[in-house]
């Protein structure tokens, strides 16, 4: 096997650093994402078929297009259309985001609609006003039960986040390829960062556990 990790190896710290560009986008990511998700997942069960209609669209146009399609049209559209020039990482965030909203939203919506309808009912009954029923009550329960779903798209994105290298964000992927380009030999960086998403992977995998175990014991 012609492998030769020799000169690969002073340039690991190189290639580690960009797991903070990953995460940083894929934290940022996350919360746009959830928050997003939260409006749409509220949009899609209410009354008003306007909105219910609108975020189904949504979801529909991000699940059902490439990523690094929406990734790309975010790069390049946004300088195009309105003049202003957005770098790599906002890109990113903003692409991921809306992407990841997209998701979390049918799983924030089958969370709802999990929750006993005796819950909705008792609280209407009491006079509890909708926007704090679905804050303090509804929201709370539906979030305990879907948080594994969540810990899996918090996991995708992470692994997902590599195709960012196509409009030059420094993460782990885009300095693996530098690396191969100096040395003039790719298949060595790229196992290195294969290894390294593998291992945040694990780390995620463990930390949803860990979460997961911890919320059954205050059942």
């Amino acid at each position: 096997m012609n492998l030769d990790f020799s000169q690969i190896i002073p340039s690991i710290p190189f290639i580690l650093e960009g797991v903070i560009v990953t995460l940083k986008i894929v934290i940022f990511a996350v919360l746009l994402g959830f928050a997003l998700g939260v409006v749409l997942a509220l949009m899609k069960i209410g009354r008003i078929k306007v909105l219910a209609w609108i975020a189904d669209a949504y979801t529909s146009v991000f699940r059902g297009t490439p990523l690094v399609l929406q990734l790309v049209l975010i790069y390049f559209g946004i300088p195009q259309l309105t003049g202003v020039d957005i770098g790599p990482f906002p890109s990113a965030v903003i692409a991921f985001g809306l992407n990841s909203a997209a998701y979390v939203s049918e799983i924030i919506r089958a969370g709802i609609l999990a929750v006993d309808k005796g819950q909705r009912e008792a609280a209407l009954a009491l006079g509890i006003p909708y926007k704090l029923m679905m804050r303090d009550i509804i929201l709370p329960q539906a979030l305990k039960n879907i948080l594994p779903a969540l810990m899996n798209e918090f996991i995708t994105l992470t692994k997902e986040s590599a195709v960012v290298t196509v409009i030059g964000a420094m993460d782990v992927m885009r300095r693996a390829y530098i690396v191969g380009g100096q040395v003039y030999r790719y298949i060595e960086p790229l196992l290195i960062a294969g290894l390294i998403y593998y291992v945040l992977v694990m780390l995620l995998t463990l930390l949803g556990k860990a979460l997961e175990g911890r919320l059954r014991k205050s059942d």
